[in-house]
Order: structure tokens, then sequence, then C-alpha cells
């Protein structure tokens, strides 16, 4: 949606950064100037008791002398409410008095159509909130007090209760001029078949719905009566309801999500506000349906990585099962799912209730990969005693593995999966040992000297090559890496290969981490040679690197695409070649057979194909500015070659 001309400068003219601000933090008066604009508060993006967090009202900016937050009104309700740009505008504007441009009359006619059904909602959660205080209200406010809610905790999550009456609320809606027709569009009474307006919940404890922005779109119940058909009971669809497509309680767990606490997906109403009295603010659940699409995406809006937390019974683990299905296909990089299963039998309310929030906080801290609850669904109460089995398995997760759309986290699911069989059929030599963790690189150590890392000789790659393979191999690593510098616009297109390429030339690790890590930054030379200057000066200063012309800051991207593709590709295939001709050896302690064959031999075709040159083309051949030969079925061969490398397995070709 496009704004019109003048409308942000309207927007920031009518109402003032410090009255925003003022929302968030406590204003230093001793050191604000209210008549000049100048204001001082502590921070409200990150810890500290100093009021080093300056808003300037005349010019519409903050910024913290601590963390470096800086921005105008917008970014700051962004940033702090945890919104998208668009909707930071219409919660400014709301504020301002300002009507938000409608796109057309008939979008204008459909927003004062949804006006009116919240208004319908918002006399609906009146009213329902007046009948928890009657007689008739009496074994709603025990059962409500038995689960630990006090008086503020039911204000402030507004709950109510539905007398079991056909038409209590309708009447009083009614009394209050509300046209019948937007009360049953709202969702809060319904029609029979005779044409007459019941009240749709009855006998129940209600709880308000609302949406991102706090407006009121339906109402959750549930059911006083234990023979009730339906324990909770939802609002329809409705204009403003799709119960696939919002959550429970999701303005409030964005703002503390957006605050750094970690998103946790309940199952219920009461979950929700169990957890969140408990201090876990950032809750959600669904409305009364399996997780959807819709809502995941939703949830990952929030957060990049939500904790599903869900009952320790058969019902929650299915639950989990289901997730896992819904979100193999969405997976993104950086965007994932952990689970947090609770012991048999507890709920987070009984768990909060008897052990307290530690034991709650502890569960999250220790919350389950996906990749952990997905290799479970397949093994657990299971036995693999055959050939048969096995190959069963096999099979079952491959299909899990081939709905991961992203070919990274792909690759990572499948290494995974590999360690966990071989901690599971291993045996003797073939039994997988796990790689000792390497020490994390952390990004901008500028001006720290750059400690060179030896290769880590506990990988398979460096214990199966000679020294003069591991020789070679540094030097393709170096053209790997000086053109990725010189072309820093080639990285994404191989920034997969990348990320799983075993560097085993000194400080060629560092250097990659580095160069993925400040792939967009426009000056990535600069940044190198302030944060690991050693490794990048000899990488560019490498004698094989200085006459290879074809990676050159001069050199033309195809010629550099080329030579990155090729040298990826003889790294691929000459160690891919290597591993197979390890497995082969360690097979042919059995018996040989034509699998086995046809493996090391496709091994051996890929590295020859590799090692090829352009001299072998025989396709156009051009001359590039700077001299290069370059030949475009050679620079098509080596895309092609590159593509074709099975990164999943470490750059093992062929068949399983």
């Amino acid at each position: 949606m496009s704004l019109p001309p003048g409308f942000l400068d309207e927007l920031r003219t009518r109402i003032s950064l410090s009255q925003v601000v003022g929302r968030k933090v406590t204003w230093d008066m001793r050191k604000s100037n209210m008549a000049k604009g100048d204001w001082w508060a502590p921070c409200p993006f990150h810890q500290e008791k100093s009021a080093s967090f300056h808003v300037d009202d005349r010019k519409g900016f903050y910024y913290c002398f601590g963390c470096h937050a800086k921005g105008d009104i917008l970014s700051f309700v962004k940033e702090t409410e945890n919104t998208g740009f668009m909707e930071a505008v219409e919660i400014l504007a709301r504020e301002a008095g300002m009507q938000m441009p409608a796109r057309d009359p008939r979008a204008a006619e459909r927003q004062d159509h949804r006006s009116q059904l919240q208004q319908v909602m918002e006399e609906a959660v009146k009213w329902f909130r007046l009948q928890l205080k009657t007689s008739a209200a009496a074994e709603a406010r025990a059962y409500i007090a038995k689960r630990g809610l006090t008086e503020a905790a039911i204000d402030r999550w507004e709950i109510g209760f539905a007398p079991d009456a056909r038409q209590a609320l309708f009447q009083s809606l009614v009394q209050k001029g509300i046209a019948a027709d937007l009360i049953v569009a709202s969702g809060v009474c319904a029609k029979a078949d005779d044409g007459s307006i019941y009240d749709r919940f009855r006998g129940r404890i209600i709880f308000p719905i609302r949406d991102a922005r706090g407006r009121a779109i339906s109402l959750g119940g549930r059911a006083m009566d234990p023979a009730a058909r339906a324990k909770y009971l939802n609002g329809p669809e409705t204009d403003l309801f799709d119960k696939g497509r919002n959550l429970y309680n999701h303005g409030p767990a964005r703002e503390a999500a957006g605050k750094g606490k970690p998103l946790i997906v309940a199952e219920g109403y009461m979950d929700v506000i169990a957890l969140s009295e408990a201090g876990f603010h950032a809750t959600v659940a669904p409305l009364g349906t399996a997780v959807t699409e819709d809502q995941l995406r939703l949830m990952w809006r929030i957060s990049d990585e939500p904790i599903i937390a869900l009952d320790g019974d058969t019902a929650g683990f299915r639950a989990a099962l289901r997730v896992i299905d819904l979100a193999l296909p969405l997976l993104e990089a950086g965007k994932g799912l952990r689970f947090a299963i609770l012991p048999t039998g507890l709920d987070p309310d009984d768990l909060i209730k008897t052990q307290g929030a530690e034991a709650m906080q502890k569960l999250l801290d220790t919350a389950q990969p996906m990749v952990s609850l997905l290799w479970r669904r397949e093994t657990e109460g299971k036995t693999f005693d055959s050939p048969e089995r096995k190959a069963a398995l096999d099979k079952t997760l491959r299909a899990a593995l081939k709905r991961i759309a992203d070919p990274s986290i792909r690759g990572h699911y499948g290494e995974e999966i590999k360690r966990l069989r071989w901690d599971l059929f291993g045996t003797g030599a073939r039994a997988f040992t796990p790689r000792p963790p390497r020490a994390p690189w952390q990004p901008g150590q500028r001006g720290k000297p750059f400690q060179p890392v030896a290769p880590m000789a506990s990988t398979k790659l460096s214990l199966l090559a000679s020294p003069a393979d591991l020789v070679q191999d540094s030097l393709r690593e170096a053209v790997v890496l000086a053109a990725c510098i010189h072309h820093p616009g080639l990285i994404p297109r191989f920034e997969s290969a990348l990320e799983r390429l075993d560097f085993v030339g000194q400080g060629h690790d560092t250097l990659r981490a580095l160069i993925l890590y400040h792939q967009s930054a426009p000056d990535l030379l600069a940044r190198l040679m302030a944060e690991a200057p050693l490794p990048t000066e000899a990488v560019l200063l490498h004698p094989h690197v200085r006459i290879t012309a074809a990676i050159g800051p001069q050199a033309p991207d195809d010629a550099a695409e080329h030579c990155l593709a090729e040298a990826l590709a003889r790294l691929q295939a000459d160690r891919a070649h290597r591993l197979e001709i390890a497995d082969a050896e360690d097979d042919l302690s059995g018996v040989a057979d034509e699998r086995l064959t046809w493996r090391v031999s496709k091994a051996a075709e890929a590295r020859q194909s590799a090692a090829r040159g352009p001299q072998d083309a025989k396709g156009e051949s051009v001359i590039a500015p700077n001299g290069v030969e370059l030949d475009r079925e050679e620079l098509n061969r080596a895309r092609s070659l590159h593509d074709s490398i099975d990164f999943s397995r470490g750059g093992r070709g062929g068949k399983q």
C-alpha cells in the first residue's frame, strides 16, 4: 500500500517523538530540557541505570550513546512493538487521529464494516466481564480462583462469563442500538433455522481474542458443564476473524519477543495465561486448531526460533509431529523450531504450580531441535535387527528430507541424520566419532591479531589426504577465497557450497566465515584486512592466485565465476574420490559387489570430469577484456558440475 505525499510529514507533525517514547521510558528531568525539546532517559533497548538515551524533539530523532540505537518515531515503534513499517504507521495514525488512506472505495467500505464489527465485539467483551461479577457466575469464579488467577490477572486478561440464557447478550446489544445483522455478523450470536437469533456462548468462561493491534476480533469460551459437546468453543469465521491466521495473545507476545524473550507456543488459553503470569510474557497459542501454515509464518515473524511447549502425553507428542510435518517444507536459513516436551501428565500451569517457574525455564533451555524429534518419531520403540528394517528407516528419512526445500538446510539435516544413524548402527572402525566443536568465531573483533589455526586433523578428509593432497587443496581454496574477495557478487550463488566445504588451509576457515558474514558489505576487502589481515594477505599474495588473471579485481564476472565453479568442483570431486576409496577399503572387508564398484567408478568419473580444462572443450572460445581465454561450453560445464555435487554428503557424489 502506498501512502499519499505528505502523509508521513503530517503524521510526524501531529505527534511528537517524546510523546511516543515517553510511554516506554522514565525521563531524567535533571538532565532533560523540556523547553528545547531535549529529553534524556535510560535506554529502552538495553539494561542500564544512567540516562544515555537522547531524544531530540526538534529534529525528530533519538540516539543511545550506550548501545548506539538510533532512528525516528516510526523506527522506534517498529523496534519496541516489533511491527512492520505499515503497521507502525497505522498505530501512530490512530494515536494522532488521522485516517489511513483507503486503497479504493470498496476497501473503504469493507474497513467501515470491520470497524462496526469491532465495536460490537468490544461491547460484547464489556458485557461478559460484567456478568462474571453476578451471582450466576459463582461457579465460574470458583473455577478461576482454583486455577490460581487473581483479580488483577482476571482484569488483565479481560476474562468474562456467558450465562446459560438463550438471548441475554443479544437483547443487551439490541438495547444499545446495534443492528441484529451486525450482531450475527460479528459471530457473538447465531441465527437458527427458524430465523430466531440466539447467543452463541452460553454457560462458559469467556476469553477475548485480540489481534496484533489489540482489537477484539473474536471470543473463546470454556464450558462449565462437563457434559458439554465441546470443552472449548471459538467464535466462527467472520470478516474480522480467521482462526488459522491469528494467535491468542499475539500483540503482547510480539512486544515481549521484541525485547529478547523467547517465543513460546502453548496449547490453550489457560496455558498462555499461566505462563505469562509466571513471567513468560512472549507466549501464544493457536485458536482451537492444530498449528496452520499461516500461524507458523506468523510465529516466525515474531521470533526466528519459537519453542513449541506441548503436554507430555501422547496427544502432545502427536501435535508436535504434526507441526514438524507442516514446518519441513517451509524451513529457511535462520528460521527453525525447538520443542519443549513437558513431563507426562503435566501442562505448563501444573508444572509452574508444582515445581515453580524455574522448572519451566529449565525445560525451555533444554528444548530439542526439530531434527531430534524427527529422528525420535522414526526410531522410538522400533527394532532394526535386519537389513530390510534398516533400509525401511533410510527410505522414510530420505522421504522426510526431500520435503525440505532449502538445499542448505536439507544438507545440514542430512549430516545430522547421518550422525544419528551411525550412533545407532555404527560398529568398529565405521562407528561415527563426532567432530570436536570449533571455537566460535566472533565477528567484529577489529584490532585483535589473527591467530592462525592449523588444519583440523580430526576430520576424515584430512586423515585421508596425503601431504601433496593438502597442498593442492589449499591452493584451490586460495583461488576460491580470492575469487569471492574480488567478486563478492558471486558469493550468494556459491554460498551453500562455501558453507559446507571443509577448509584445510591455514586461516582459510576463519577467512571463509568473515567473507560469508560481510558478503553484503560494500567494503568487503577493507573489513577482511581489518579483522583478519594475515590470512587475507596470504590468500591474495599467493603466487598461484596472482598469476590467475581470471579471478583478479579487473577480470569479468563470467571469468571469475568459471574459475570459482571449477575450483569448487575439483575440490569436491577429489575429496569425494578419496572418501569413496576409503569407504571401499572398509567395505572390502566383506564381499565386493557391483554397487561398490559402481560407486568408485562414478567418483572417478566425477574427478576426471572436474579435472578437464578448457582445452578439452570444443565450444566457442572468446577472449575476455583482460586477455583471459574463456570457453562458453566449459563455463556451462563447470556450472553444471558444481550444481550436481551432492553437498548433503559432504561433497560425495553418486548413489547411497
